[in-house]
């Protein structure tokens, strides 16, 4: 029983290793109309004075996303 444990935890072990970290990133907007490109789109910036405008798995991605959103108008 206790190889069938210690088997199973290393077992665990491995696919955790073997599963790839997701860092999203997300275009975040002030209410002064600022805006800036935020690592790990989990994580939140502090206070209410801000809302997510876009979510993207990498940086090329929530660059383009900003400079849309800077386009438009949505933010300068």
């Amino acid at each position: 029983m206790k190889r069938f444990v210690l088997t199973l935890g290393a077992l665990a072990l491995i696919l955790a290793a073997l599963t790839p970290a997701r860092a999203d990133y997300a275009v975040v907007r002030f209410t002064d109309g600022a805006c800036q490109i935020w690592s790990n789109a989990g994580d939140t910036p502090w206070g209410t004075n801000w809302s997510k405008i876009a979510i993207t798995p990498d940086w090329s991605m929530a660059r383009a996303a900003l400079d849309d959103a800077i386009q438009s108008g949505a933010c300068y």
